[in-house]
């Protein structure tokens, strides 16, 4: 279950690791351990190093708090908890690797119709 984000912004949007934080009243150093030591937890990494939360994340970092805080998990029982119930299979469906690695979103498809949107606009000026 999603947290209410009450900043305006359409519920799907992508949030900074500030605004995550904030909502679910965790310190913004433990979403990065807990990037570290949950694999299916890969934010979207810009410039910078800047973190951008999809939803599917906010998801996650709601779950393993829940484990964790209510539950008295520790990180390694919650983890194998979520791997044991496939509590991450959305979240690594939506997210690819580059050949560092490194987490990228999917936008391939996206980007081809905003190129071929633009393109049609140059077209018609």
């Amino acid at each position: 279950m999603l947290p209410e984000f009450d900043d305006g912004k359409a519920p799907g949007a992508l949030r900074t690791i500030g605004e995550v934080a904030r909502v679910l009243d965790i310190r913004q150093h433990v979403l990065r351990y807990w990037e570290e030591q949950f694999p299916m937890l890969r934010p979207i990494k810009r410039s910078g190093g800047r973190r951008y939360y999809r939803s599917e994340d906010i998801a996650l970092i709601a779950e393993i708090n829940r484990l964790v805080h209510r539950e008295g998990f520790t990180l390694r029982g919650a983890r194998q908890a979520m791997e044991a119930s496939g509590s991450f299979a959305a979240n690594e469906a939506s997210v690819q690797t580059n050949s560092s690695n490194q987490a990228v979103p999917n936008f391939q498809d996206e980007l081809r119709s905003i190129r071929d949107d633009l393109a049609a606009a140059l077209a018609r000026s």
